[in-house]
C-alpha cells in the first residue's frame, strides 16, 4: 500500500511538458495562468517584461499586419539582434498568418538582398539597429519602448504592401508553416528550411521535455536568434515552458556582462557553442562569480562538438553538469542530449540518445551499423523538415521516405548513445587513408595549453592530401609546435598527424558558433 501510494506521489509529480501547436499560441498558457509573471528581461536597465505585456504587444504588431494586403502564408523576413523587437515582431508576425524568416543582421547588403529574393519575402521587418541598407521589398521598422516600470507599447507603422507576390520560393509555403531558417553558408549556397507549426511544436516539447523546463527556470540569451540553436533552445522553449529569459544589452553576447546578466535573471541554465564555453573558461579565473554565481542544474553545449577536457573543466569551475546536444536546422535543432542526472547516464565524449526523434546509423549500402561501428547518422521524427525550399535535387538527395540524411558520421552504443566522428565532406583523403579532422581536432584539444584547433587538408601532388592544423594557444600558456606534435603522435596514427601546424592567434567562426571551415581552408591551407 505505501509503495503504491510512494508511485502516486511521483506520478503527481512527474513532469509535464507544455502543450503548444506552434507559434501561434506558444504564449496562450502562461497567459491565462501566470499573466503578470516575467517572460522577458530587457534593455540595459533589465526591465522586466511579463507574459500578458508580450502578448499584447504580439497581437499589436498582428493587428497593423493585418492592414497590409499581406495574405496568410506570405513570408516575411526578420532583420533584428536579440531584442525585444525580435521576439515581439517574430510572435506578432506569427498571430497574423506569416511565415518569418530571420536574417542575420551583421550580413551584407547583398547577402541580405539575395537571401530575401530566393525567399520572395513580401517585406521585411526591422530592429532598430538594422534600419539603413536598402533592401530589394519594402522594409517597416518596428520599436518597442520599454519603461523602468515595466510598461512596454510598440512603435510599427507599416505601409500597404503595394508589390505584387514577388518571384521565389514562397509559393511552396502555406499557412500550416511557421518559419524558414538558412543554414550556414554563402548567400548563394545556404539552404532555406521550411518548417511548421507542427515542427516548432514538437521541438519545443522535445527540449522542454529534455530538461524539465518550468516556471522556475530562467536563462541568458546567449546564441543568436536567427539559428535554431536560439531560437528554439533558449527562447521558445523557455517562453513555452513558463520561464525567463534574459536578453543582453544591444541583443548580443557579451563575455564581460555575461555574469551579471546571469545573476540579474537568476539564472538556472544556459546554452551555448563550445566557442563560447571556451571564452566563459578561459576568462572564468578573473570573472565567475564563484559562490556568488546563481545555482545552475546544468549547462547544454550544441552547434558543434565539445572535447570532453572541455566539458569536464567546465563542469568543475561551473558545479553543472554539462549536457551536450546535436542537431541540424533541418530537424528543427535538437534531435540527441546528453540527460539531466538522475534520467540517464552522462557519457561524455558523446551527444547523447535521441529526444523525441528516431536514429539510424547506416553503412554506404543503407544497412544499419553494428554497435561501435562508424556509418551516416539519419533522423526520422515530427522536428524534421519537409525539404528545402527552391531546390528540389537537394531535397531528393537529403530527404528519403520521412528520414533527414545528415551527411554526419558516428557510431551508436550499445545503450543507444551516439558519438559524432566527423562529417562525410570534411573528410581528409591521404593516400587513400580517410582521416576525420573532427578527430584530429579532439586529440589536439586535449593538449595542455591548446585553447582551438582547426584541421584541414592541404594539397599534395603526392598523397593528394596532407593533415594541417592550426592551433590557438591558450592565453598564458608556451607550448609550442614541437611539444604539440608529440603529443599527437602518441596518441594518433602515424598518417593522422599534422604535416603542417600552424600557431595561430584566432579561428574564424560561423554566426551559429560552429568552426567556419570554409574561411579556416581559404586562410590556412594555400
Amino acid at each position: 500500500m505505501a509503495a503504491a501510494a510512494a508511485a502516486s506521489v511521483r506520478d503527481a509529480n512527474r513532469y509535464r511538458p507544455p502543450t503548444v501547436t506552434g507559434l501561434v499560441d506558444l504564449l496562450d498558457a502562461q497567459v491565462r495562468e501566470r499573466p503578470y509573471a516575467r517572460a522577458l528581461v530587457v534593455t540595459g536597465e533589465r526591465v522586466p517584461l511579463s507574459y500578458r505585456g508580450l502578448a499584447a504587444l504580439a497581437d499589436a504588431v498582428a493587428a497593423r499586419l493585418g492592414g497590409t494586403g499581406l495574405r496568410r502564408g506570405d513570408a516575411v523576413g526578420l532583420i533584428c539582434a536579440n531584442t525585444a523587437e525580435f521576439v515581439v515582431a517574430l510572435l506578432g508576425a506569427a498571430r497574423a498568418g506569416l511565415v518569418v524568416a530571420p536574417l542575420d543582421p551583421s550580413l551584407p547588403e547583398s547577402q541580405l538582398s539575395a537571401r530575401i529574393n530566393a525567399l520572395g519575402a513580401r517585406t521585411v521587418l526591422l530592429g532598430p539597429a538594422a534600419a539603413g541598407a536598402p533592401l530589394p521589398v519594402p522594409a517597416w521598422p518596428l520599436r518597442v519602448d520599454v519603461s523602468r516600470a515595466g510598461t512596454a507599447a510598440v512603435v510599427f507603422e507599416p505601409g500597404a504592401c503595394a508589390a505584387p507576390q514577388v518571384s521565389g520560393s514562397a509559393g511552396e509555403l502555406s499557412a500550416h508553416d511557421a518559419l524558414v531558417l538558412y543554414t550556414a553558408g554563402t548567400s548563394d549556397r545556404a539552404k532555406m528550411v521550411p518548417l511548421t507549426h507542427a515542427n516548432v511544436a514538437a521541438s519545443v516539447h522535445s527540449l522542454c521535455t529534455t530538461y524539465e523546463l518550468g516556471p522556475d527556470d530562467a536563462t541568458v540569451a546567449v546564441m543568436p536568434f536567427f539559428h535554431g540553436h536560439g531560437l528554439f533552445a533558449a527562447l521558445l522553449a523557455s517562453l513555452a515552458s513558463g520561464g525567463c529569459v534574459l536578453l543582453p544589452a544591444r541583443g548580443r553576447f557579451t563575455a564581460g556582462t555575461f555574469w551579471n546578466d546571469m545573476r540579474a535573471v537568476g539564472a538556472t541554465w544556459f546554452t551555448a557553442a563550445p566557442a563560447i564555453h571556451e571564452i566563459l573558461l578561459d576568462r572564468s579565473e578573473r570573472e565567475y562569480p564563484g559562490p556568488q554565481a546563481p545555482a545552475l542544474k546544468f549547462v547544454r553545449s550544441g552547434s558543434a562538438p565539445l572535447n570532453p577536457a572541455t566539458q569536464r573543466a567546465l563542469e568543475r569551475t561551473f558545479g553543472a553538469p554539462l549536457l551536450s546536444a546535436y542537431g541540424m536546422t533541418e530537424s528543427s535543432h535538437q534531435a540527441t542530449s546528453e540527460p539531466l542526472p538522475g534520467r540517464g547516464a552522462l557519457k561524455h565524449g558523446s551527444v547523447g540518445r535521441p529526444t523525441g526523434v528516431e536514429i539510424r546509423v547506416l553503412d554506404r549500402g543503407g544497412r544499419a551499423c553494428p554497435v561501435g561501428v562508424e556509418g551516416e547518422l539519419w533522423v526520422h521524427g515530427p522536428t524534421v523538415a519537409r525539404g528545402y525550399l527552391g531546390d528540389r535535387e537537394g531535397t531528393a538527395y537529403t530527404f528519403v521516405d520521412g528520414w533527414l540524411r545528415t551527411g554526419d558520421l558516428g557510431t551508436l552504443d550499445a545503450d543507444g548513445y551516439l558519438s559524432l566522428t566527423g562529417r562525410i565532406k570534411n573528410l581528409i583523403n591521404r593516400g587513400g587513408e580517410k582521416i576525420s579532422p573532427e578527430h584530429v581536432e579532439d586529440i589536439l584539444a586535449g593538449c595542455p595549453g591548446v585553447a582551438e584547433t582547426a584541421v584541414f587538408a592541404v594539397p599534395d601532388t603526392v598523397y593528394g592530401q596532407r593533415v594541417g592544423a592550426a592551433v590557438v594557444v591558450r592565453e598564458g600558456e608556451s607550448v609550442g609546435r614541437g611539444e604539440i606534435l608529440r603529443y599527437c603522435r602518441d596518441r594518433l596514427a602515424a598518417f593522422e598527424v599534422p604535416d603542417r601546424l600552424e600557431l595561430v592567434t584566432a579561428l574564424p567562426y560561423t554566426a551559429k558558433g560552429g568552426l567556419d571551415r570554409k574561411a579556416v581552408q581559404a586562410r590556412f591551407a594555400p
